[in-house]
Formats: structure tokens, C-alpha cells, sequence
């Protein structure tokens, strides 16, 4: 299969700016003891006789014990909400006819990645073909935010721009202290099995413009070292068939708000780095060796460690990570209504506060399984200001 340069460039001409598409991954979950179980394809099956509008939003995301709700395009932010919110909840209806329950962490916190089942699709049968047990270990739920970009070479200039942004998104939305049964130390432990093990995942390189980066890609597919682009598992990347910037750093949030939050600072990154890039703001496209510095710090210690200053090279408080992504969106979060109303304490830090105060592993997973119950299938929605 060739790479087409021509065909792909033409979903970013005809792209819009600040477009939204949101996808969010659940896992599956036994309502007795909340275990991860194999019913993706039951709900499928049963959205496509039950709810057809349902069924045209949901996809299976490698494993099935997982689930995933899409938004579609729309035309901005408080659109693609208004239709998630509609989505999450015929979802946890359907789930909870059907006797599942679905869960909103970035990992689950003591499932054994060997019980679960690969779904049969194409795609990931290349996926486990390929990586083996690369796939097999990565049982990983995350938040995915697309976002509109005029212009192929300004949308992967926006993503250059977005890298070193990477880590810090990372830190403010980890949400998976815990692994096969045990608290991991780490604060997002989706992101060390997940990105620090697949292949083409993480923080790419700067590409600078379009040429550059469709003939990278265009010798991956000469070579057969992929076959479809979505074998490319950057952390932010072009999508060739939406013209958006998507970006997938993040784990899957606990509760509806702080995935409409984190959402709302994705867009607001998104719109500053493509305003910027029209302002033609100076900029320093950094080593990757640079980022993954804060790529580390955010994977174990999350908001409450130190992160870098890679321009200043010196450490800040990590907990200032968002006000310091507030500060630079300021413009185009005020221009366009973005409101970023996250907690003070991330989903990470709750669940290891909870672990402190003596609860155990199980009860820790099932009050923040109330929370998620609660706040996805709820019939309000979270305001847009």
C-alpha cells in the first residue's frame, strides 16, 4: 500500500479550525466484583439492535474488556460535548440493562492482562500479530481529543508546537497509580506500558512541515513496517482522515467534569499553538531527549513532583502545570469561551489519598467507580463558560 501525499493533504485543506471530536475508552467491568470482563461484543450487538445512533458511536479498542464512545465532528467544543454527554449516557444505559458496569481509570487497578481477548478486527489482529506481547500487556483506557486544523504544513507545525506541551498535559490528567494489584508508584502507569512500549508512540520527532513528515511516513509504508497509518501511535499526530490534531497523552478521567475540563485545556493547546504558529511566535523545536526528561517526571511523579522549565532548564513545581498552561491559552480560552474547571488534585492523587487513609485496593476502585456511575450517566450537563 502506497502513501498517498495528495489524498491525505486534501483532509487538511478542506479541514475547518477548531473543529472537535472527543473519544473516551471504558473498561468493561463485572457489576459483582469489578473485574475487567470480555462483553464489548454483547453491547455491540445489542446498541445495533437497541439504539442505532448508539451503535454508530461506539468501537472496540483492542481488548474485550474495553469500550470506546466517540462525539463525531462538531463544529466546536460545546457542540461535540453536547453530543457526548448524549452518547456517555445512552452507553451506561445500555451497559446497565446488559449487566456491565464501565469504569474510567487509565489502568485497572488488578486485572490480569493474560485473561483478556483480543477483538477480532482487522486491524487489531495486526496489532497482536505484530507486537505480540506488547499488545497483550497494554489493557489501557485514555482520553483522545481531536481537533480541527486548516492547512497540512500548519497542522504538523501545531504539533511540533504541542510537544513539549506533552508532559505536562500528561501530569495533570494522570489517573492510573495502580497495576496488578499493587500500587505501581508511578502516577499514570497507562502511559509506561502503553507509550514507553509500542512502537511509533510517544513524543515524535519535529517534522517542520509537511514534506518532511509525509516522507517519514511515506517509508513506513514502503518498507511494510506499517500498513495503515493508525500503526503510527504518536502521543500527538496528524490524523489523515479528519484533518485534526489529535492528542493522546492522556489517561481516562474518573468523572464527566474533569473530562470535559481536559478536553477544554486540549482544545485551548491546540488553538494557541496554531495561533502562534500564525503569529509566528518564536519557537525552539527541542531534542526529544529534552522531553522525555519531563515525559519521566509526569509517568512517575504526576503533579506531585517537579517538572522542567526546558527553556529556562530548571525544575518548577508540578502542581503549577496548569496555571501555566492557563496563562499561555489565556487568549484564545477567553476568545472562544474555554472553560477549564479542573480539581486541585488529579485522579492519581485522589486514589493514593484514599489508599493512605485505609482503605484497600477493591474499596478504593469501587468509590471511584461510584463517581464515574454517577457523573457519565448523569442527566445534567457539566455548563460551558
Amino acid at each position: 500500500m502506497a502513501f498517498d501525499l495528495d489524498t491525505a493533504r486534501s483532509a487538511f485543506d478542506a479541514s475547518a479550525d477548531l473543529t472537535v471530536g472527543l473519544e473516551e475508552e471504558f473498561a468493561l467491568l463485572d457489576p459483582d466484583g469489578l473485574g475487567l470482563i470480555g462483553r464489548f461484543e454483547q453491547l455491540r450487538d445489542a446498541a445495533a439492535s437497541e439504539d442505532p445512533l448508539l451503535a454508530e458511536a461506539i468501537a472496540g479498542e483492542l481488548i474485550s474488556s474495553e469500550i470506546e464512545i466517540r462525539s463525531g465532528r462538531g463544529d466546536d467544543l460545546a457542540a461535540a460535548r453536547a453530543v457526548q454527554g448524549e452518547r456517555r449516557r445512552s452507553l451506561f444505559a445500555l451497559a446497565a440493562a446488559h449487566g456491565v458496569e464501565l469504569g474510567a481509570t487509565g489502568t485497572h487497578p488488578w486485572a490480569d492482562y493474560r485473561d483478556q481477548r483480543i477483538i477480532q478486527t482487522d486491524h487489531y489482529r495486526r496489532v497482536e500479530d505484530g507486537l505480540k506481547y506488547v499488545a497483550w500487556r497494554n489493557n489501557t483506557f485514555a482520553l483522545h481529543v481531536h481537533v480541527g486544523v486548516r492547512g497540512a504544513d500548519r497542522a504538523v507545525r501545531v504539533c511540533d508546537r504541542l510537544r513539549p506541551v506533552l508532559p505536562v498535559l500528561l501530569a495533570i490528567s494522570a489517573n492510573s497509580p495502580f497495576l496488578d494489584g499493587s500500587d505501581s508508584g508511578l502516577h499514570s502507569a497507562r502511559t509506561q506500558i502503553f507509550t514507553k512500549s509500542f512502537p511509533r508512540c510517544g513524543v515524535p520527532d519535529a517534522f517542520g512541515d509537511w514534506n518532511a513528515f509525509a516522507d517519514y511516513i511515506g517509508m513506513l509504508f514502503d518498507t511494510r513496517s506499517i500498513v495503515e497509518y493508525t500503526q503510527v501511535w504518536w502521543s500527538v499526530r496528524p490524523h489523515l482522515s479528519f484533518g485534526t490534531v489529535e492528542v493522546r497523552i492522556c489517561d481516562a478521567q474518573s468523572t464527566a467534569a474533569e473530562s470535559d475540563a481536559l478536553a477544554a485545556l486540549i482544545v485551548a493547546c491546540v488553538a494557541q499553538a496554531a495561533r502562534d504558529e500564525d503569529d509566528r511566535v518564536p519557537f525552539t523545536d527541542l531534542p526529544n531527549r529534552m522531553i522525555e526528561e519531563n515525559m519521566w517526571r509526569a509517568i512517575r511523579y504526576g503533579l506531585d513532583g517537579e517538572l522542567l522549565d526546558l527553556e529556562r532548564r530548571e525544575p518548577y513545581p508540578a502542581a503549577a502545570a496548569l496555571e501555566r498552561l492557563l496563562d499561555w491559552t489565556a487568549p484564545v480560552r477567553s476568545e472562544f469561551g474555554l472553560d477549564v474547571a479542573l480539581p486541585s488534585f488529579n485522579g492519581a492523587q485522589r486514589q493514593r489519598q484514599m489508599l493512605a487513609s485505609g482503605m484497600g485496593l477493591a474499596e478504593v476502585y469501587a468509590a471511584v467507580q461510584v463517581q464515574t456511575r454517577q457523573s457519565y450517566s448523569s442527566v445534567l450537563e457539566t455548563p460551558l463558560r
